[in-house]
Parts: structure tokens; C-alpha cells; sequence
């Protein structure tokens, strides 16, 4: 007897395994299980995420700092301004990873 298609319906899959139907559409719609575990796993991505997980605490702890722990730094706002750069630092690799994904470089380079 045929296993039930994630829809229910059979017609569809001539074996009638779910897994098939999944690779068969994965196939069609150009984007394979490897290409979005490379993207899963972009370091771009891991990377980009801790800088703006750091960088907002650093952003916090740098706008809640006193002044005594300021002139502790030479007057400035060391906190503040690595918290903002760790911030500005997370979104350009997070954008990086979404603009040019890993998957699709893969790709084009087992085309070339």
C-alpha cells in the first residue's frame, strides 16, 4: 500500500513515498537540500548574528555607563562606540549573507 503525499494525495507521486515528492519538488524549483544547508550553515550569517547580539549589549552597557567609568576611559564612550561598530559590523555580514546566499555561489561555481 502507498504512503499518503504530505497533501493526501497519491496521483501525483507514482511511488507514493513523501520523501520522493519532496525531492522531485525541490528539484523543480532549483533549490536543493544542499543549497539550504550551505545557507543554513553560512558563517556569515553566525558571525553577523554574535556582532549584533554583542553589539547591543555593548550599545546598552555604553549608554548606561556613568561618568566616572567614562573618564575611567580617557573621556570617551568606548562602550557606546564598540557596541554601535560591533552593530554596524553584524549587519553588513548579515546583509552580505542575504544578498549573495551560499547556496547560489556553490552553485555557479559547479556550473563554471
Amino acid at each position: 500500500m502507498a504512503q499518503n503525499s504530505p497533501t493526501g494525495d497519491t496521483r501525483n507521486s507514482p511511488t507514493g513515498d513523501k520523501y520522493v515528492e519532496e525531492a522531485e519538488q525541490a528539484a523543480q524549483s532549483g533549490k536543493s537540500q544542499d543549497a539550504k544547508a550551505a545557507n543554513l550553515f553560512d558563517l556569515r550569517r553566525i558571525i553577523g548574528g554574535v556582532f549584533v547580539v554583542y553589539g547591543v549589549l555593548m550599545t546598552i552597557l555604553g549608554i548606561t555607563d556613568s561618568q566616572a567609568e567614562i573618564a575611567r576611559a580617557g573621556g570617551v564612550n568606548i562602550n557606546l562606540y564598540a557596541g554601535l561598530g560591533m552593530l554596524a559590523l553584524g549587519a553588513l555580514f548579515i546583509v552580505w549573507a542575504l544578498a549573495r546566499p551560499l547556496g547560489e555561489e556553490i552553485a555557479e561555481a559547479e556550473q563554471a
